[in-house]
Parts: structure tokens; sequence; C-alpha cells
């Protein structure tokens, strides 16, 4: 989006519109593109594009933030049939849609320059976070049980939920499982984050404060 033509950016956020849903269409039409510009990524997108759209409704305090993220293949078509969709940022919006309660209200796809797949979604849409650390151990507990409620659903929604349930059983068995493996993955983070202090130390890794 950012250094290209007026007409090619109005192709773009044409295309990105017929992806939404009729009503969300409506809304998106009360703005109109500003400006664009690239966005850095996090470490879970690094070597991907993103970019943020802003458009402005009926003067400058209406600011609409869009989020374009690039999407690539998944990490497991290599050893799955491959996907029923060609593009990939289609990919990611049905599978978003399936999974979630309420997805974001702009989330759509689009084909950007060089042929790239991209998604959109709201920058900011409002979602709370928790505090995990701030947490109590019952508090805690409580909250990893609605994450797991959230995850249970996920899967019943877009996986043979018949299928999973015979899977899992009656027994304990799959919950101990997980257990033990996510306190064998947090042996294995703080190894790791400890063999990367002493790389620092020694001087085989160069790390910038704050950053």
């Amino acid at each position: 989006m950012a250094g290209l033509d007026a007409a090619s950016v109005r192709k773009i956020l044409s295309d990105y519109r017929s992806t939404l849903p009729e009503d969300r269409r409506v809304l998106l039409d009360r703005y109109r593109f500003v400006e664009a510009a690239r966005k850095v990524v996090g470490v879970g997108s690094v070597g991907t594009r993103c970019f943020v759209a802003l458009l402005t409704g009926r003067d400058a305090e209406d600011p609409l933030f869009l989020q374009i993220k690039e999407a690539q293949r998944s990490v497991l078509e290599p050893h799955l049939p491959k996907s029923a969709y060609r593009h990939q940022g289609q990919r990611v919006v049905a599978g978003q849609r399936l999974l979630q309660a309420a997805s974001d209200i702009f989330l759509g796809w689009v084909s950007g320059p060089g042929g790239r797949h991209y998604y959109w979604r709201q920058l900011r849409d409002m979602k709370g976070s928790a505090d995990v650390a701030a947490m109590s151990p019952a508090l805690l507990r409580d909250y990893a049980a609605l994450c797991g409620r959230a995850l249970a659903r996920a899967h019943a929604r877009s996986g043979e939920r018949i299928a999973i349930a015979g899977y899992l059983g009656s027994s304990d068995g799959f919950d101990r499982a997980m257990g033990d493996f996510a306190l064998a993955y947090a042996d294995r983070t703080a190894e790791d984050h400890r063999v990367l202090c002493a790389a620092i130390r020694s001087g085989a890794v160069e790390a910038i404060e704050g950053v």
C-alpha cells in the first residue's frame, strides 16, 4: 500500500471490501483511506510483511486503523492434505471465523503487489487481556479452566467433535499427558534462556539492552 498509486490503493480496498459480509461493507463505506505505513512485526511474524492503514470517517476525530498482515502457507501443509483455500489470506480468515465465537468485524483478505496474500483486521479491536503474573493460584486455576473451555469449544467447532471425544475417552490420561508436556516445555524454555544468557555473557551472542 505504501508507495502505490491511488488507483492501486483503490483496487486493493475494493477487493478487500468484497470479502466482508454485507453489513460490514456498509460500515466500511463510511470511511475513506488516508495513508498506510509499514509496521514492524512481532517475533511470531518475522519474515512477513505487515502494514497499518489509516481511514477516517466524518472527520479526523473518527479514525479507523486496520492492520494488513501477510499470510503464507501453513507450516502443517507439507505434512497434511493440501488446503482447500488457494488464497492464504482467505485460509487464515476462514480458520479464525470458524474457531472464534466472535471474530473481528473487519476480518477480510486480499492479494497485494507481487501476488502476495494478506488478511485484514482492526489494529486494536478492544479485546481485553489478563495479567497472569499478578494472579493468585486460585485465580490462575480459574483462568486456566476458562482458557481450556475456549480451546475445547474451538476444536469442537472446527473438528469432528465425536471423534475427538472418542479419542480422549473417559479417563484422565490425556489430561495428564498434556500436563506432563507443559511442564517439560517450561523446563525446556528455562534451559534455553539459561544457555542464551551464558552465550551473551561469553560474547558469542550480542544483545542490546532494552530491545
